[in-house]
C-alpha cells in the first residue's frame, strides 16, 4: 500500500513539470491568498551577498521570456533583454534554439522593440505582434506603431538547429 502512495504522490510531482534542456519549468504564479497583512518574522534573516559571476548580468537583463511550442525535436524560446533607451524601444528581442548542454543555444537578434507577442506558432515559424517607438524625422516627436512578422526557419539535418532565420513583414 505504501508503495502504491509513494508512485501516486511521485506522479504528481512530475505532472507538474516540463522538463526541457533547461530543467523544470515552474508556474511563477503566487497562489491566491486571503490577505492577511504583513508577514512576521520566525527565525533569524539570512544576508546574502552578491553573486560576482560575470554571466548572471547577462541573465539579469532579459525582462521577457517566451517558448515556442509545436517544434518537434527543437526546443526554441523568444526572449528579450533591456539594452538601449527604453523610451525609444529598447527591448532587443531574440529568438533562440537548443543545440546541446555543451554548445548551449544558437541565438538570432529578431529587432529592437518596445514589446513582442507570440500571435502563433507551428513547424518552422512563429509569428509575432510588435510595438515599437518611431521618431518623425522632421519634428523629433516620438510615437509608436505596431506591425507583424513572421520569423521563419528550416531545422537542420536530423531536427537539428536551423543556421539561419528569415524575418518577413506581415498582416
Amino acid at each position: 500500500m505504501r508503495s502504491i502512495i509513494m508512485s501516486a504522490v511521485a506522479t504528481l510531482m512530475l505532472a507538474g513539470c516540463d522538463a526541457t534542456q533547461d530543467g523544470p519549468v515552474k508556474d511563477k504564479t503566487p497562489p491566491e491568498r486571503p490577505a492577511t497583512g504583513p508577514l512576521t518574522p520566525t527565525g533569524p534573516a539570512q544576508t546574502l551577498s552578491a553573486d560576482a559571476d560575470p554571466n548572471l548580468q547577462q541573465a539579469a537583463a532579459v525582462v521577457e521570456l517566451t517558448p515556442v511550442e509545436g517544434q518537434g525535436a527543437l526546443t526554441v524560446k523568444m526572449f528579450g533583454t533591456a539594452g538601449g533607451d527604453p523610451a525609444m524601444n529598447g527591448l532587443y528581442t531574440y529568438v533562440a534554439f537548443f543545440i546541446d548542454p555543451a554548445e548551449g543555444w544558437r541565438v538570432f537578434r529578431i529587432g529592437d522593440f518596445l514589446d513582442y507577442r507570440v500571435l502563433s506558432a507551428g513547424p518552422g515559424r512563429v509569428e509575432l505582434e510588435i510595438d515599437e517607438s518611431t521618431m518623425d524625422p522632421e519634428t523629433s516627436e516620438i510615437g509608436s506603431t505596431t506591425r507583424r512578422l513572421i520569423v521563419g526557419w528550416a531545422p537542420g539535418a536530423d531536427g537539428a538547429a536551423p543556421v539561419a532565420v528569415t524575418v518577413t513583414p506581415a498582416r
